[in-house]
């Protein structure tokens, strides 16, 4: 197994950027009337903090203080499911009614006490429930099993059944409102249920929830509706969305700017840029890219260019793939983004957004925990899932180690990650879990 090291470039002191007036350091007002405080976005990961009981509690509290505190313009959390028996994995926490509103409103006082705007992240897993937290059967758009290794082939939703989890999403923004979170982001990215119902790969329905993009757009635009219809005027509302899904025959880059088009007209106040799906995990930098865009560091970059003219007035952020502070801010500087955001630095370092904004790091490099194999090895598909669940498990050991109340370990060996991938999950623990 190969070791990571995070490493940290620090500026010299007394050496400054200009980011002129419309950089990292700038505010950013939305529609519903907020104001970012800056660009820079904790993005949401999956934390598995949960209580048995799918509450939030102290763990979640103190690592969310850490990240209120680290100079971010918005956090994101890790997604919460609309429905405790369809669960992306273990320790998600669960909203269906207000019966946990004390400790929501604890997690999201500590976020808000350090200055940060907090947004809560809802989803719903579809068919990519986790067998080891989902004892139904899986639910999905279309009876269409997953390409991930270990996931069950789903059922078809019913009209009625469709419907509800529409309902579940407004029940769950409206108690997120009520406990004190800023807004909401619609996970509709990575192949969960709002991306499946996009991609023809997975929506072979012949009735109005499928068929042409116009019927596969209509949850999503139902999910918004529902939410604003929910919630008062000035709470936020987002969207995290696929550029595309990187299958042959999925949700392409046309779709998704058509989609992003839709969305514009639907009061939202950000789109997150997101894309692929754990059977083609582009947000991961799995997939292929452009050279220009590999050179530009962030994985959805030149797309977001692309799309702007369909998002009109709607903000748009990009996650996945920046490390720099110069490409960060010469990509808000340029209108190629609004808001950039960060993901697994945050978990080693909580607070870069403030370390980025005050010039005391130029560089954040996140550490890409691999198993090392040599040459075919590493291609076989069951051992580049393997390396992904590795990778993202020892991110989330980082969250675990900070929501216990220590301090990040970078040098964190790999092996034992893997050891306690094993010890919570057992030796199916090793799919990719979701960020």
């Amino acid at each position: 197994m190969v070791d990571g090291n995070y490493v940290v470039q620090h500026r010299s002191k007394g050496i400054m950027m200009n980011d002129g007036p419309h950089g990292l350091g700038s505010p950013l007002a939305l529609a519903c009337g907020q104001v970012l405080p800056n660009r820079l976005m904790k993005a949401a990961l999956s934390e598995g903090l949960g209580s048995t009981s799918h509450a939030p509690d102290d763990r979640l509290t103190r690592l969310y203080t850490r990240w209120g505190a680290g100079g971010y313009g918005l956090v994101i959390t890790g997604n919460v499911m609309v429905d405790r028996t369809h669960l992306g994995e273990p320790g998600n926490v669960v909203i269906e009614d207000d019966r946990d509103l004390d400790a929501l409103s604890t997690w999201a006082k500590s976020t808000k006490d350090g200055g940060a705007p907090i947004w809560m992240q809802l989803n719903h897993p579809g068919r990519q429930a986790n067998p080891l937290a989902t004892r139904a059967k899986p639910v999905a758009p279309s009876a269409v099993a997953s390409g991930v290794p270990g996931l069950p082939a789903p059922r078809a939703l019913t009209e009625s059944e469709i419907l509800e989890i529409v309902d579940r999403f407004a029940t769950a923004a409206s108690v997120a409102e009520s406990a004190g979170f800023d807004g909401v982001q619609i996970h509709g990215a990575h192949g969960y249920l709002v991306s499946q119902f996009l991609s023809p790969l997975s929506n072979r329905r012949d009735d109005r929830w499928g068929g042409d993009l116009d019927g596969r757009m209509r949850f999503l635009i139902e999910v918004v509706r529902a939410i604003r219809g929910a919630v008062s005027p000035g709470f936020a509302v987002g969207i995290k969305l696929n550029s595309a899904d990187f299958q042959r025959g999925g949700f392409s880059e046309a779709e998704s700017r058509d989609t992003v088009e839709h969305l514009a007209g639907e009061h939202i106040d950000l789109i997150e840029i997101s894309g692929g799906s754990y059977e083609s995990p582009a947000m991961m930098g799995r997939a292929t890219v452009a050279a220009s865009t590999a050179a530009r560091e962030a994985y959805f970059l030149e797309y977001a260019r692309e799309v702007r003219f369909a998002a009109g007035d709607v903000p748009l952020a990009v996650t996945g793939g920046f490390r720099t502070r110069q490409a960060m801010n010469l990509a808000v500087l340029q209108g190629e983004c609004d808001v950039v955001g960060l993901g697994r630095p945050t978990t080693v370092m909580p607070d870069a957004a403030q370390q980025l904004i005050d010039s005391d790091v130029d560089r954040l490099d996140s550490p890409r925990i691999t198993l090392g194999l040599p040459g075919a090895l590493a291609t076989l598909p069951a051992l580049k899932a393997l390396d992904g669940a590795l990778d993202l498990q020892w991110h989330t050991d980082q969250l675990h180690i900070l929501g216990g109340g220590g301090e990040p370990d970078p040098k964190r060996k790999a092996w034992r990650t893997a050891v306690t991938m094993i010890e919570r999950n057992g030796i199916d623990a090793f799919r990719s879990r979701r960020g």
